[in-house]
């Protein structure tokens, strides 16, 4: 009996860790995501993703998270948004993107 327990959570652990999790943060590329001078600048997010560079999520706190599914961002580049999705080490898989109010 011990061992089905066991398993059962084991199962209801794993089946959490794959489901979507909300992440909020500002829609920047990935060149000036690292420059502190470069925080929140709607405009320069703008024009390098549009340009081809890659978008990513800067949360408040300064983590950044890889994008999966660029196409589902790029219309939200330099904005602030509320991302559903599902992350696997740094990326998050998008499912559906949110514009939060400022």
């Amino acid at each position: 009996m011990k061992t089905l327990t066991a398993a059962a959570l084991l199962a209801l652990g794993l089946a959490a860790a794959g489901m979507a999790a909300d992440f909020t943060g500002f829609v920047e590329d990935t060149a000036c995501s690292t420059m502190p001078g470069m925080k929140n600048d709607a405009a320069c997010a703008q024009k390098c993703i549009k340009g081809g560079d890659a978008a990513v999520l800067v949360t408040p706190d300064g983590k950044i998270y890889k994008l999966a599914d660029q196409a589902k961002i790029t219309a939200h580049a330099g904005h602030n948004v509320t991302i559903t999705g599902e992350l696997k080490g740094d990326t998050i898989t998008i499912a559906s993107v949110k514009m939060n109010k400022m």
